[in-house]
C-alpha cells in the first residue's frame, strides 16, 4: 500500500470540528446540541444580499477574473476607506474566503523553513496553512490571567531569527475576543519595521469592537504601508460564512504578483458568491447596527454567566464573537467528549471547542475551551445551565459543586 504524505499526516484536526462525529452520534442519540464551538452567526443574511442571489440574470455562469470582480473590488476599496483604510482597487485581490487570502499570503511570502511569530492562542488553521506552505508557526503565549493581551514585544523579539519572515495578528482576536490596543499596534509596528518583517493582520471582525478606542487597522500604521498583508472576509459581519468570499490586501507590488499566480492556477473565486458579497456590502446602517448591538447583549449575557459558574472564568473579550473560559476540569478535550458521548441534561448538552487546538506549546489551554456566542440569548442561557450541569457531573472536574 502506497504511504501518504508526511505534510498529511502532521497537518493538525481542526479542534472547532474534530468532535463533529461526537456531535452527530448525540443528535442520532436524540439529544440537543447547543453549538457553542463554530463562529456560524445565526443572525440572518443582509436581504439586499439574498435578494441578489434570488435574481442573478445571466445565461451563463461563468469564470470572474482571478483577482475578483472589479465591480466587488471597487465596493470593497470604498467600504475600507469608511475605516480610513486607504487602498485602491489594485490593492486588493478577492479569494475563496478570509482562508484561502492567509493560504495565498504564506504561498507567496514564504519559502520552506520560513518562520512566522504569532501570539497564542492563535486560529487554529494558521497552522495548517503554515504547514501546507512549509513554513513554521513560532508562537509567543499570551495569558487568560492578563485577559489575553498582546505578550511582551521583548519576548517576541527574541524569537526572531533570519528565518523569521513576518509576524502574524488577528484583531479583533479569535479565539480570545482581545482587541489590541494603539499602544500594542504601535510596538509591533516599530518591531515589523525594525526587522523588516511582514505584518500579516487578519481583520475579518473589525465591525465588532466593544470598546470606546478607536479602530487600528495594520494599515493605520504609518510606516510599513508596504509591509502590510490585511485579511478580510465578508463570512461574519454579513453572516455569509457560505458564499465563500475574502480578500488578501496589499501594497506590496512583488507580493501582488506572486499571489496573481496562485489565484490563477485556481483560476477564480466563486462568481455567485461575489454577486452576493457585492450587494451586501450596501446592507442598510441598520443591519450592521442590529448585528454589533446584539452581540454586544449576547456578550455580556454569556460572559456573566461563566463566571457564575463555579470555578469558571471568562475575561472580558473586547471584539469579535468568542471568548476563551477556564473550566475546573482536569483536561478540557476530555471534557467536551465527555459532553458530547456521555452527558445530558433535560435532553440536551453543549459543543465547546477545545482550546488546546488553539495552541502549540505543550499542556498550554488543558483546562480552556472556547465559546463562541452565536446563539440567541434563550438558547445561550439553556446551554449555561446545562454546562453548569455538566461541570458537576463530570469525574474529572477539579472543584467540588
Amino acid at each position: 500500500m502506497p504511504s501518504v504524505s508526511q505534510r498529511g499526516e502532521i497537518m493538525p484536526a481542526s479542534p472547532i470540528r474534530k468532535l463533529v462525529p461526537l456531535s452527530n452520534e448525540a443528535k442520532a442519540r436524540g439529544i440537543k446540541v447547543f453549538h457553542l464551538n463554530i463562529g456560524q452567526p445565526d443572525l440572518p443574511t443582509p436581504r439586499i444580499g439574498l435578494e441578489a442571489l434570488k435574481h442573478i440574470d445571466r445565461d451563463v455562469l461563468e469564470y470572474s477574473p482571478s483577482e475578483g470582480l472589479l465591480s466587488l473590488r471597487q465596493k470593497l476599496a470604498k467600504y475600507y476607506k469608511s475605516f480610513n483604510i486607504n487602498v485602491n482597487v489594485d490593492d486588493i485581490i478577492v479569494t475563496t474566503g478570509g482562508s484561502e487570502a492567509v493560504l495565498f499570503a504564506f504561498m507567496a511570502c514564504l519559502d520552506p523553513g520560513d518562520e512566522i511569530i504569532v501570539p497564542e492562542p492563535a486560529y487554529a488553521n494558521y497552522m495548517a496553512f503554515a504547514i501546507s506552505a512549509g513554513a513554521k508557526i513560532i508562537t509567543v503565549p499570551s495569558s487568560i490571567d492578563e485577559g489575553f493581551a498582546l505578550p511582551p514585544v521583548e519576548k517576541m523579539e527574541s524569537l526572531i531569527t533570519p528565518r523569521t519572515k513576518g509576524i502574524l495578528i488577528c484583531n479583533p482576536n479569535n479565539p480570545t475576543g482581545y482587541l489590541y490596543t494603539r499602544k500594542e499596534m504601535d510596538q509591533i509596528r516599530d518591531l515589523v519595521k525594525k526587522h523588516d518583517l511582514f505584518l500579516f493582520s487578519d481583520e475579518v471582525y473589525r465591525e465588532f469592537c466593544y470598546t470606546g478606542a478607536p479602530y487600528i487597522s495594520a494599515f493605520h500604521l504609518e510606516g510599513i504601508e508596504n509591509q502590510v498583508v490585511l485579511i478580510d472576509s465578508v463570512s461574519k459581519r454579513y453572516s455569509e460564512c457560505g458564499i465563500r468570499i475574502g480578500a488578501l490586501i496589499t501594497k506590496h507590488e512583488k507580493l501582488k504578483k506572486n499571489v496573481m499566480k496562485f489565484c490563477q492556477a485556481r483560476l477564480s473565486p466563486p462568481l455567485l458568491g461575489q454577486l452576493v458579497a457585492e450587494a451586501s456590502i450596501d446592507a442598510p446602517a441598520e443591519y450592521m447596527l442590529m448585528t454589533y448591538n446584539e452581540y454586544v447583549e449576547r456578550r455580556k449575557f454569556l460572559v456573566d454567566g461563566l463566571n457564575r459558574i463555579p470555578g469558571c472564568y471568562s475575561p472580558i473579550p473586547m471584539g469579535a464573537f468568542y471568548t476563551v473560559v477556564s473550566l475546573p476540569v482536569d483536561d478540557a478535550d476530555r471534557f467536551c467528549q465527555w459532553c458530547l458521548r456521555d452527558f445530558s441534561y433535560e435532553g440536551a448538552t453543549v459543543f465547546m471547542a477545545p482550546a488546546s487546538g488553539f495552541y502549540t506549546t505543550p499542556g498550554m489551554g488543558r483546562n480552556e475551551v472556547r465559546v463562541a456566542y452565536v446563539l440567541n440569548k434563550e438558547d445561550l442561557a439553556r446551554a449555561l445551565v446545562v454546562l453548569r450541569e455538566a461541570l458537576r457531573a463530570y469525574p474529572g472536574r477539579t472543584i467540588d459543586f
